[in-house]
């Protein structure tokens, strides 16, 4: 490989998620954690002198205020029998749902026939080889198309370019290295697979576009998660890609509060929750004059107000049968303040059209996906599945609230496909309910866009959920 020394500032990184191996079927107490593995390999001793200053920052040096380090190059040395291999991969791309003509078939055999190997060959090469692990690994969609997309996809950092790249050229296997890349979800595999079979041009391109939303996550979304289709209004929790029990959501009006694509992790269960209320609803909605005027009707709401010397005015409802929050919410910190929780307004779920909330996600049988994250979040043993309920269940009764926090934390996704197998295994069009397929489809159609950013610019809209209605 060729090394290049170039400027950076700070490196961002991206936790991975460790998830323990789980149990095929389907009772709490076979879905608990595995015991951890112990860690035998020894430390390095810092208490010895291990090499000079100089010898540890011969790579690492300050020019002008900035760090210089050396890093891995995108170029490799190519020879005509693995040029031979890639141009024979390009056209296979076709059933990923991508475009053969983007990654220059021809101008890579031209410059093959005419000049052979060397360093044009190698750049051209190289370069095709690296578009294709962009595009495979992390989605062809450029992030200005993904709206409303936050997942930061963390394949980047486990799959790094430059390795697939080394690993490509050393064992010969180009084909093999880039095939690797696929999404391995079964619901990809679907699509795949009538992306094969049909001839409908729309059908096709509707198709092409969910693939690759799958490859905007991470390859490896873990052995146990839940996964939030919005379209879909469903939640499911996943272990070993089976779905062991789902659930009917309701989820953010179109427009401003639209429910966003997020990557987090449930730290805890909060029971007999409290509910903040916005100022957007406190001032903006009158609710703040309604409390403080009507005491009688904020008693029996829940609603206690605190108004400041200022003039400011706050409200906090109380835990309670009318909360708008229910009786549980899954606590999963992020800069959105989005969540998943209870509804005394369970008549909702019966509607077929559920975009219904300011954003956060509303859970029909809250409670017993409460209890089950519980045990499952801190149960090592059978023994203590029956402790845990026994627990749960007088917590909740107290009406007292409550932060039960998960040792064995959850990864959640909330994702937008508007086709995928639903929860009944049924390959499904979803409605399009906020409008997010035009671009999709519009990037499928433009030239391959280079240079695409990892994180999205859009802006973070603080998502907050409303009375209930």
């Amino acid at each position: 490989m060729i090394f290049k020394r170039i400027l950076f500032g700070t490196v961002a990184g991206t936790a991975l998620l460790a998830t323990s191996g789980l149990a095929q079927d389907r009772t709490p107490e076979n879905l608990l954690p595995a015991e951890p593995a112990k860690v035998t390999e020894k430390l390095p001793d810092f208490s010895q002198p291990q090499q000079s200053v100089d010898e540890a920052f011969d790579d690492i040096r300050m020019e002008s205020g900035e760090v210089v380090q050396e890093i891995p190059s995108l170029e490799g040395v190519w020879s005509a029998e693995n040029v031979a291999k890639l141009l024979a991969f390009i056209p296979t791309v076709k059933a990923e749902g991508l475009n053969p003509a983007d990654y220059r078939a021809n101008e890579l055999r031209e410059t093959l026939a005419a000049k052979g190997p060397g360093d044009e060959l190698n750049r051209l090469a190289s370069e095709t080889f690296v578009w294709l692990v962009e595009d495979l690994r992390d989605g062809r969609t450029p992030m200005e198309a993904r709206k409303q997309w936050f997942v930061v996809d963390p394949d980047t950092d486990v799959l790094p370019t430059h390795a697939i790249l080394e690993q490509a050229l050393a064992s010969g296997d180009i084909a093999a290295t880039l095939t690797s890349l696929n999404p391995v979800s079964p619901d990809y595999a679907r699509l795949k697979a009538e992306l094969a079979k049909t001839k409908d041009p729309a059908k096709s391109k509707l198709i092409r576009a969910n693939m690759d939303r799958w490859r905007w996550l991470g390859q490896d979304l873990g052995k146990k998660y839940l996964l939030t289709n919005v379209p879909e209004y469903q939640l499911r929790l996943t272990v070993n890609d089976r779905i062991i029990k789902n659930y009917r959501v309701v989820v953010g009006k179109p427009g401003r509060t639209a429910t966003p694509q997020l990557a987090e992790m449930v730290e805890a269960v909060i029971f007999n929750p409290t509910w903040t209320v916005p100022q957007s609803i406190v001032k903006g909605e009158g609710l703040g004059a309604k409390v403080l005027n009507n005491p009688g009707w904020a008693r029996s709401a829940g609603y206690k107000a605190t108004k400041g010397a200022n003039g400011w005015v706050s409200v906090v409802q109380q835990p309670g049968p009318g909360n708008s929050l229910g009786l549980m919410k899954l606590d999963m910190p992020n800069e959105h303040a989005i969540f998943l929780h209870d509804t005394p307004s369970r008549h909702l779920f019966a509607q077929d059209d559920r975009a219904l909330s300011h954003g956060c996600i509303r859970v029909q049988g809250a409670r017993e996906l409460a209890m089950t994250m519980s045990m499952l979040g801190n149960a090592k043993s059978r023994d203590d599945i029956a402790l845990i309920q026994e627990e749960v269940s007088e917590i909740t009764a107290s009406g007292v609230y409550t932060r039960y926090p998960m040792a064995n934390q959850w990864p959640v996704y909330i994702t937008y496909f508007t086709m995928g197998v639903d929860v009944n295994g049924q390959l499904t069009k979803f409605a399009d309910i906020y409008d997010r397929d035009a671009p999709v489809l519009a990037a499928l159609d433009a030239p391959r866009q280079r240079e695409r950013a990892r994180k999205t610019s859009e802006e973070v809209i603080e998502i907050v959920d409303d009375m209930q209605t």
